[in-house]
């Protein structure tokens, strides 16, 4: 299913420091970037582990059996700090991308965030963000649904599910810096190595609403995996919900730092666009 990619010249097996919630009693939640102005602030506990962390490349992965996908697909876009560009050139190239691998009827596209661990953090409407380190779904049986609506109207989300259609939440996540990503690339987990119960549902409070996420809490049995040397030409689809139940639906991600990053290499700067796709 995927594009055409360059064939990997070793298996880059690596091992990374993750950061996943500790189980606890009451609902943990956090306040989101958007209320606080800065960094989120985070009302639960964390622990770090060392885990094995294999190359994608090694193994093709398709986005409806390990919940995540890498295809070239290069741009055309000369500035992904520009919103005009983005609007005007990046979403046409999305939306050609999804339809494309998914036969999409539809493609809704409702974000754009940038994000590098440049210190500052990448440029964005709301803010600066950096990497986002702790190990999540971005979606839940809750607030995918309901995303879903506010992103495609109740009528129309009615009426794909009503036809039989099916409903997929999709990032496209996308190296933006001049150099491949040699520090904080991203970790994915097979999705279907991941209990159910490892998911623990945490609320996200915004300066107008409530959302709801998956931390995930450690697992002996998750299998991880990331795309060395990622550039401009690649994208990462990254499935976050599914309204079918016989697929993959949640794929916990994270960024974390090589065990060899060089702090001199370029920050990695990066692009993730949601979407919601109509498949009929």
């Amino acid at each position: 299913m995927n594009q055409a990619l360059a064939a990997p010249v070793a298996d880059l097996a690596t091992t990374g420091d993750l950061t996943f919630i500790v189980r606890q009693d009451e609902k943990p939640y956090f306040l989101s970037s958007a209320l606080t102005g800065g960094d989120p602030e985070v009302h639960f506990k964390t622990e770090r582990r060392t885990v094995p962390i294999r190359d994608m490349r090694a193994i093709a992965p398709d986005v409806d059996q390990e919940g995540f996908e890498l295809v070239a697909a290069e741009s055309r876009v000369a500035d992904f700090y520009d919103p005009d560009e983005v609007e005007r050139v990046y979403e046409a190239e999305v939306i050609d991308l999804l339809k494309a691998r998914f036969g999409a009827s539809a493609v809704y596209i409702f974000d754009h965030t940038r994000r590098s661990d440049n210190g500052s953090g990448a440029r964005n409407p709301d803010g600066r963000r950096g990497p986002a380190v702790r190990v999540h779904c971005d979606y839940t049986d809750k607030s995918g649904p309901q995303r879903a609506r506010d992103a495609m109207g109740d009528a129309e989300y009615e009426r794909v599910i009503a036809a039989g259609g099916r409903i997929v939440q999709v990032n496209v996540w996308r190296s933006i810096g001049d150099a491949p990503v040699q520090r904080a690339p991203l970790a994915l987990a097979a999705a279907a190595s991941v209990p159910k119960a490892d998911l623990i549902a945490t609320d996200q409070r915004f300066p107008d609403r409530t959302g709801e996420i998956y931390q995930l809490a450690y697992g002996e049995g998750h299998q991880w995996y990331y795309a060395p040397l990622m550039d401009q030409g690649e994208a990462l689809l990254i499935k976050g919900w599914d309204s079918r139940d016989d697929q993959v639906k949640y794929t916990p991600h994270g960024a974390f730092e090589l065990p060899d990053q060089d702090p001199a290499a370029p920050p990695r700067e990066s692009i993730e666009t949601r979407t919601f796709l109509a498949i009929e």
